[in-house]
């Protein structure tokens, strides 16, 4: 029950109390103010379908970007595959057509493949090449990879002053080594054989050892100690751990040196006497002195072993690209 507040009769009720008009000035300022920014918001919110200008602009350049870099790209490409395409073009040629620098042939032709295979024994010279370059580039990249592992891996005095001196071999111009190694070889009696072309890979290069170094350098430690601790040594570690994780470095290290023995012609004119000893580079140097600056001028022929010679390092890379791409950019962000 509530209890009624008894007056004298007669006596006014009292009228309410009037609010201070500061207060109400205050009150419709702020109801004004709340009232424009809901209206700024409605105005600034974009429509249905309609984009900032600057989020615009910024899609605009990275567009404009992308165009640019693929069309630079098509440029690099068709200057850097027109020659092998004009080579493999003047394959087909007549003689007469070869450098008419037409990549249609107005005579299409493949005497020419017949001819090179009856001319110069092409295939010995393929052989013989390919003989030297699966052992160079296995050599070298086993050989290679004990050493980078042993700089990697093992901690002992003087590891890092020996390391300098092993990559400042590559400062070594090959004309400095050559009269050396041609001497080394000669008292060997090697010379006039395809050894001098892929023995000296057992030593490694100084090139693929730092490439594999910072490749293992990489690698986390704590695998190679969880395997010392499981009692393996460090020969299992290196061929059963070490190697299968380093598998893209190795391709690297493989088509590196593949193309390098592939592609060699100067050790082949230093060691090598024999046709039946030749090797494709060397065999090509004596088809151009007997068809091309001898006298006769068939470059037909030429440019035709040619095409027939850079074909297996095409495939070779076309095969292991996945690889080399992944192997490239390892090696290149570890250490």
């Amino acid at each position: 029950m509530t209890q009624q507040v008894s007056r004298p009769m007669g006596e006014p009720v009292p009228a309410p109390t009037a609010a201070p008009l500061g207060f109400e000035a205050g009150m419709r300022s702020r109801a004004e103010r709340s009232s424009g920014l809901e209206q700024d918001a409605v105005e600034s919110e974009p429509t249905a379908g309609s984009k900032p200008p600057q989020d615009r602009q910024r899609r605009r350049k990275p567009l404009l970007v992308r165009i640019a870099v693929t069309a630079l790209l098509v440029v690099f490409g068709v200057v850097f595959t027109y020659p092998f395409i004009w080579l493999v073009s003047a394959s087909f040629k007549p003689r007469g057509e070869v450098f008419d620098n037409q990549l249609i042939p107005n005579t299409f032709t493949l005497e020419n493949y017949v001819t090179v295979w009856q001319e110069a024994p092409l295939a010995l010279w393929l052989w013989n090449t390919l003989l030297v370059t699966v052992l160079a580039a296995v050599t070298v990249t086993i050989s290679s990879a004990m050493v980078a592992w042993g700089f990697s891996y093992f901690q002992f005095r003087g590891r890092n002053a020996l390391f300098g001196f092993v990559l400042a071999t590559m400062m070594l111009p090959g004309a400095v080594t050559m009269i050396p190694t041609f001497l080394i070889w000669n008292g060997l009696g090697a010379t006039g054989t395809l050894y001098p072309l892929w023995a000296g890979n057992l030593f490694g290069s100084a090139f693929y050892i730092f490439l594999l170094r910072q490749f293992f350098l990489g690698m986390p430690r704590d695998i190679f100690e969880a395997a010392r601790i499981d009692g393996a040594n460090n020969w299992t570690i290196f061929t059963r751990i070490a190697l299968p994780l380093m598998k893209p470095a190795l391709v690297v290290t493989l088509l590196f040196e593949a193309q390098a023995a592939w592609t060699d012609l100067m050790r082949g004119l230093i060691y090598l006497r024999d046709s039946d000893t030749f090797t494709v580079p060397r065999g090509l140097k004596a088809l151009v002195d007997q068809f091309g600056f001898g006298g006769e001028w068939h470059w037909e022929i030429l440019v035709t072993a040619s095409v027939i010679t850079t074909v297996p390092m095409i495939i070779l890379f076309f095969i292991g690209q996945r690889s080399f791409v992944e192997g490239i950019a390892t090696t290149g962000s570890k250490g």
